[in-house]
Parts: structure tokens; C-alpha cells; sequence
């Protein structure tokens, strides 16, 4: 009956992803704009690039095709060292406005690239509302106007929206639903959180920002977060101390993300932020204790019991002295592990099944969890040095923000 029993915190685990966690209300069905509201609606689209080449004719057409009526679409060319600023240009307006190209500035000191390249966006905007949104992602025909719908309905500052995200590849697959369900751990409830005067509580999705202009001035835009390496989460918490109104909504349907591709990209792309980031959602004498209890609670909870398994296996495990494994003998600790891994496997495979992966990688799930371990490892060790698409940033301490 022990191995049962303390195979609990996993059962409770996967009842809580299945019962607790809940992922935003879709947008509304995008409604029809008289011709008298549309400059109220004036939707300015910005997209920061760098060295986008394979994603930004994707997501440009994808954008042109929108069918808000009146947007315009701003590229911000990161002084890129492919063809992205060339392949931009080469993309026809479709039903925007105009499409713009703007070729970046060098980055002054104290700004990180993305917040920068987004400012210079908002320098040439011209809409009453200000769209943020990445290379790598790709709209659907509707998305607009939705996203406009559910501004209006949520009467918010703020409409950050969670879509999709695109796994093409085994390591895509496996890995990513590891860092997304670090997220859910921290944020069950997304929509519900963004709704309460908690301002480290704010959630956002740097891929889908909705904000109205007003609002975007008031907190003092991107040069707010000019050193933020996890500036949308930055942005948020600035609307919310603002006293502005945060909300969060899905777009599972209209919005796609593809953010890497390969394994490589994937340990470089979540180590520039997946702690330091991270730590912006904590109290400061939180933060301290925060990098190692989340790296050794993730050991614990995906690598321990395949390990035991492991070692049980190739005949290791059936030895364990007994005062190694307190009450439980050798059979018992093994018995233990089979519960925990079926369990996790279990879990694993329908968390990645929502995500949109395969059914069958759960039991794989300790080799996702060993490298999301990495990652995390590998941005704690790193701390404040932070690498990315070709530049180094020295972040200052997250105990010299709020």
C-alpha cells in the first residue's frame, strides 16, 4: 500500500491539469465595423525581425489578408544579416493600408533588441489601436477583427491572445510541452488571473499584443521595458500597476506560432528567459529560493522514478540497502516507480495532446524533461549573460526591479 501512497502527488498532479487548469475563452466571432467607428479601430501592426528569412512572407501574407477593415503593417527590420528586410518588401498589401519597412537603428546602450525594434514601430504607427506581434507567427483571416471584438467586449487596455503553438519536429514535440507546463504550474488560470489588481499576477503573450494607444503611452510604451528580456510579462505588469485592464483570451483556431525548429534552437531560444523572466512573476525574498526548488522540483517529479526504473532494469535497483530507501524495500521502491512513470505517462501524453503533439511521446516524457532540466540548469548558471540572435545582453539584477 505504501508505493500507492506516495504516488499521490503525481495522481494529484494529473486530476489538477486535468480539473484546475483552464486555458482563456476563445475571442469573439469578429463582428462587422460601420464606417463611423473605424478610425476608433485603426489597427497599426508592428513586427520586430531579425534574421527572419524563413518566417516573415508567412506571416506577412498571412496578415494582408486580414480582413479588419483598416490596419496598416510596420516591419521593423533588426538589422538583420539575412533577407528578411528584402523578402518584407517583396510581399504585396493585400488589404492592408500599406505596408511598411523600416530599417532598424543600431541599439543604444541600456535597450535590448526586441523592445527597441518595437519602439521605432510605434514611431511610425499610425492606428488608434497598436498590434504587437512576432515574425514567426501566422494569422488567420479573422484574427483581427476578433482580437479588435474582444478588446471592446473585455473593455480592456490590454488584449494579449494565446494561440497555438506549432510542433513540426520530435524535439519540438517533446520539449516543448515541458516549458509550457512550467507556465501552467505558475499560472493555472490565465484568464482569470489577468483579471485580478495582483500586479504579479500579469500574463502575457509577446506573440499577440492588443493595446490601445492611450493606454500603451501611458505606461510609457517599450522604453518602459527597454531591458527586459521577458518584456511582454514586463508590459503587463506595468498595465496592471497602471491601474489599466488586462485580458487574456484564445485564438487556438486563428493564431499559430512555430518559435523554434531544432533542438539547438530550442536550448537558446527558452535559455535567454526562462529564469530570469521567470523571476519577474516572484516577490523579491521569493526570488532567492525560486531557480533551485523549480530545478530540483523538476528533477523530482519527471527524472526520479524513470531513474529508479532505470537503474531496477539492469539489475541495480533490486539491491538498494534497505535503510537507502527508509520503509520500503528494494521490490516496493520499484513498484513506486512503475506507479509514478504510468501516471506521468499518462499525464504527459494528454498535456501533449493539447498542445497539439502526438498522443503516443508521453512515455517519453523523461528525455523532454532532461533537457527542459538543461535549459532551465543552463539559464540559472548563466544568470544575468544573455545571448541572442548574435548579440549579448548583461541584464541587470531582477532584485533591482520591483
Amino acid at each position: 500500500m505504501t508505493p500507492f501512497l506516495l504516488s499521490l502527488p503525481w495522481l494529484g498532479l494529473l486530476l489538477w491539469v486535468l480539473v484546475v487548469a483552464r486555458i482563456p475563452r476563445e475571442l469573439p466571432a469578429g463582428g462587422k465595423t460601420t464606417p463611423q467607428a473605424r478610425s476608433a479601430t485603426s489597427v497599426s501592426v508592428i513586427v520586430p525581425a531579425r534574421d527572419e528569412a524563413l518566417n516573415i512572407v508567412r506571416c506577412l501574407r498571412s496578415l494582408a489578408a486580414s480582413e479588419h477593415p483598416d490596419f496598416e503593417i510596420i516591419v521593423v527590420d533588426d538589422r538583420s544579416d539575412d533577407l528578411t528586410a528584402e523578402l518584407a518588401r517583396s510581399v504585396p498589401r493585400g488589404n492592408a493600408r500599406r505596408i511598411t519597412v523600416v530599417d532598424g537603428e543600431p541599439l543604444p546602450d541600456g535597450w535590448l533588441g526586441k523592445p527597441w525594434a518595437c519602439h521605432q514601430g510605434y514611431r511610425s504607427a499610425r492606428g488608434r489601436l497598436l498590434l504587437f506581434t512576432d515574425a514567426d507567427t501566422t494569422h488567420g483571416r479573422a484574427l483581427m477583427a476578433r482580437a479588435v471584438a474582444g478588446l471592446e467586449e473585455e473593455d480592456a487596455d490590454l488584449l494579449t491572445v494565446a494561440g497555438r503553438q506549432l510542433m513540426e519536429t520530435f524535439w519540438e514535440r517533446l520539449v516543448q510541452p515541458q516549458i509550457f507546463l512550467l507556465m501552467l504550474l505558475r499560472f493555472p488560470d490565465f484568464e482569470r488571473v489577468a483579471r485580478n489588481d495582483r500586479w504579479r499576477d500579469a500574463i502575457a503573450n509577446g506573440q499577440f499584443l492588443l493595446f490601445r494607444r492611450e493606454a500603451y503611452e501611458a505606461i510609457g510604451g517599450h522604453r518602459a521595458v527597454q531591458d527586459e528580456v521577458a518584456e511582454d510579462l514586463a508590459l503587463a505588469q506595468h498595465v496592471k500597476r497602471a491601474g489599466l485592464r488586462l485580458r487574456v483570451r484564445s485564438a487556438e483556431r486563428d493564431l499559430e506560432t512555430r518559435m523554434y525548429r531544432s533542438l539547438a534552437q530550442l536550448v537558446e531560444g527558452w535559455s535567454k528567459n526562462i529564469v530570469m523572466g521567470g523571476l519577474q512573476a516572484f516577490p523579491r525574498w521569493l526570488r532567492p529560493l525560486v531557480p533551485p526548488v523549480s530545478f530540483l522540483g523538476g528533477v523530482g517529479l519527471w527524472l526520479l522514478a524513470p531513474s529508479v526504473l532505470a537503474l531496477g532494469a539492469v539489475g541495480a535497483g533490486l539491491g538498494l540497502p534497505r535503510d537507502m530507501v527508509g520503509s520500503m524495500g528494494g521490490g516496493d521502491l520499484l513498484v513506486w516507480a512503475t506507479t509514478v512513470y504510468a501516471i506521468s505517462a499518462v499525464l504527459w501524453s494528454l498535456w501533449t495532446r493539447k498542445m497539439g503533439g502526438p498522443f503516443y511521446l508521453g512515455p517519453l516524457y523523461p528525455l523532454g524533461a532532461a533537457v527542459g532540466s538543461y535549459i532551465f540548469l543552463r539559464a540559472w548558471l548563466r544568470g544575468r549573460s544573455v545571448e541572442w540572435k548574435g548579440r549579448r545582453y548583461r541584464l541587470r539584477p531582477v532584485s533591482e526591479r520591483a
